[in-house]
């Protein structure tokens, strides 16, 4: 009887318990995996860039939760209410005699301060048409124009910055409300003619008038405190000028605010202390504001699937 014959081993594959003369495999050096998969991996907060070739796109990202559409609704929509609110106490309704006590108040304030100059630097000017006209169509256009540029601007370029400064702009613009309902201010063109101001836009004219028939009865021309062409425009100046790149636009981001400043007082539009009123109402606005931004990211870093409010899970947009 034959003894068996032992269980053929290849020669490559060493017995756990003995040498063997095959040559050791190497043995990967310390560290080397942990440090492939870091470079694999992506550190918290970078853009996925494999997944998305876009990741230097300007527009809004996905994670963002912002869409243009939403925006322009909720903008449209919050003007609307706004323009309700605000001439539903048109200056048809409005007392005059309330509104003129006020003027006569904010006149005594400017005199005690040495702030009352208004009438003085819109007299130096009256005898320049062009020059008057071109300040009316500045007055009519600009705040909204300016403002609505600011704002498309930040949404596509800076969607971090986005929100605080959406919200900003809103609470500014409702805290202007509670001051015209509460505080109801006769514009220095419409004091009566003793005071020596001229109603620019009814002498010189412009692409717009008070005096149209549905302007003057639906439009509150009282108004007037806080100056929201100056807080609008102050707030242009506090979105642009961090994220402008040239000295000159710089410097024309900045000089916007003076520039509506003389525009609100050379067309007698507005006293100089209805600017200082819209600053304090920007102040406040942004307070609420940054605020609000702040607790709707800090929700939005809680949620447990990792995404910010309206927008994909982190794992899916890895995925995807």
């Amino acid at each position: 009887m034959t003894e068996p014959l032992a269980p053929h081993r290849p020669a490559s594959v060493a017995h756990p318990d003995h040498d063997t003369d095959a040559e050791p495999r190497l043995r990967p050096r310390r560290g080397s995996t942990e440090e492939a998969a870091s470079a694999a991996t992506p550190p918290a907060g970078a853009p996925d860039e494999v997944a998305h070739h876009d990741a230097d796109d300007d527009r809004p990202s996905r994670g963002s939760g912002l869409r243009w559409w939403k925006e322009v609704g909720l903008v449209l929509a919050f003007y609307a209410v706004y323009s309700v609110v605000r001439n539903t106490q048109g200056s048809a309704v409005v007392s005059e005699a309330r509104a003129l006590r006020n003027a006569l108040r904010v006149i005594r304030w400017e005199k005690a301060v040495g702030l009352y100059h208004e009438e003085r630097i819109q007299d130096a000017f009256l005898g320049w048409d062009g020059f008057i006209e071109l300040w009316n169509l500045f007055y009519g256009t600009f705040h909204f124009f300016v403002t609505i540029f600011a704002l498309v601007w930040l949404f596509r370029r800076f969607p971090d910055r986005y929100r605080r400064w959406r919200n900003t702009l809103a609470a500014t613009t409702a805290l202007a409300l509670i001051g015209f309902a509460t505080y109801p201010l006769m514009p220095p063109r419409l004091l009566p003619a003793s005071w020596g101001y001229v109603d620019t836009l009814r002498a010189y004219g412009s692409l717009w008038s008070f005096d149209s028939g549905t302007m003057s009865k639906l439009s509150n021309q009282y108004a007037a405190m806080p100056s929201l062409h100056f807080a609008w425009a102050t707030w242009c100046t506090l979105v642009l000028v961090p994220a402008l790149s040239t000295r000159w636009a710089k410097a024309a981001a900045i000089a916007y605010p003076f520039f509506t400043l003389f525009a609100i007082v050379v067309t007698a539009n507005h006293f100089v202390l209805d600017a200082v009123g819209g600053v304090v109402v920007l102040g406040l606005g942004a307070v609420i504001g940054f605020t609000v931004a702040a607790r709707l990211e800090r929700r939005a870093a809680r949620r447990p699937d990792g995404r910010p409010a309206g927008g994909p899970s982190v794992a899916t947009t890895v995925v995807n």
